[in-house]
This record gives structure tokens, C-alpha cells and sequence, in this order.
């Protein structure tokens, strides 16, 4: 229904944020590393999802889309809820997230509280599924014919956040990919693509 709320930081406190919008205070619930990035009084894009459930409608935002399309994938795998999916995004970024399933990072995953071995092993088998699903339905390749493993750790980590292959490598040129570790490298990607 939201896709995003301009306005300015009225409060703020341990796992929510209320934004005003032309006197409208919405209460938008976020991760810890989106709440750290926000000051009381600032002006923010709040990137959100609603939550709707028989008992229960709440917003939940981000500051990043990336942010937001983690959010989106996480509450997708059985027994994942929002509030799970909040406490993956206050542990892991965006990039360290997708690297985590890309690579079959169970202990990355089983970091997170509330996140056991089995929670952390049905992530990454939820998502490489349906990532590969993805990749099907566009009829793209997830790497370029001859690219090293970077490169192909990068694109997967990147269509993971809702890039095609094509924005992938392209926010990948001018980007030392084989001095740089994996993690760096999505970094600036992302910087690239924010562009």
C-alpha cells in the first residue's frame, strides 16, 4: 500500500521510529542499523512494507531499498516472521546478508538471535531456490561467460537485493574485483548503483 514515507524523525526508540508527514505521526518498525543511521528531527525516506495479519497491521521501513528487499525475501521463508527479519537486518547488511546465502553461510546466519541451525539452513535453501526461479524467469545468466569467482559471487550476492545480472556487472566496472575482498566489492557496487 506504502512504498515510502517522506518526513521528519519525530521519535525514535529501541525497534521503531515515528514519522511525521504533514502532521500524520507514522509508527514504523526497523532494524537497529536503520535506527542508528537516524537522528530525532531529521528529514528521511522511510522505504516500507505492511504487514497485514488477522490480529496484527504494522509498517515496517528502511532507509535502504536494499535493506527493504531483504526484509521482503526474509519474511518469505517458512516460519520467518517480521520481527525475525528485523533482527537478521539489525546483525547482517544487506551485502553480508546475500554473501551468508549465496555461499551457504549457515554460521553467519546461526549469529543472529533468534536464528537456530535449521531457521539458518532453511534460509539460505528458501532463497538460492528462489533466486534461481528468478533467474530463469529473466532468462539471464548470473555471471558472464569466463568471469572469475568474484565476479560471480558479487552478481548472485547483488541479484540477491533485487538487481538484474546486467545493473550487477555493470555497477561492478572500475571496481578492483580481484584485489578487494568479496564483501568490499558488493559494498562499492552498492555505492554504484545508489548512484
Amino acid at each position: 500500500m506504502y512504498s515510502y514515507i517522506k518526513g521528519r524523525v519525530e521519535l525514535k526508540t529501541a525497534d521503531y521510529l515515528v514519522v511525521d508527514n504533514s502532521g500524520i505521526g507514522y509508527k514504523v518498525f526497523t532494524s537497529i542499523s536503520t535506527l542508528n543511521k537516524l537522528e530525532a528531527g531529521q528529514q528521511v525516506k522511510v522505504h516500507t512494507y505492511m504487514y497485514v495479519r488477522e490480529d496484527v497491521i504494522s509498517l515496517f521501513g528502511f532507509i535502504t531499498p536494499e535493506e527493504l528487499r531483504v526484509f521482503e525475501l526474509l519474511i518469505t521463508v517458512s516460519g520467518i516472521g517480521p520481527k525475525v527479519a528485523n533482527s537478521v537486518l539489525s546483525a547482517l547488511s544487506p551485502s553480508k546478508f546475500s554473501l551468508a546465502v549465496i555461499t551457504g553461510d549457515v554460521q553467519s546466519l546461526k549469529a543472529v538471535p533468534g536464528i537456530g541451525l535449521k531457521t539458518a539452513q532453511r534460509i539460505i535453501l528458501e532463497l538460492k531456490d528462489k533466486l534461481k526461479s528468478d533467474e530463469a524467469l529473466e532468462g539471464g545468466q548470473s555471471q558472464p561467460p569466463g568471469s572469475d569467482g568474484n565476479v560471480s559471487e558479487a552478481v548472485s550476492a547483488l541479484q540477491v537485493l533485487g538487481y538484474s545480472a546486467h545493473e550487477a556487472l555493470k555497477a561492478l566496472r572500475n571496481i578492483e574485483v580481484d584485489t578487494l575482498n568479496i564483501e568490499e566489492v558488493v559494498r562499492q557496487a552498492l555505492k554504484n548503483l545508489s548512484r
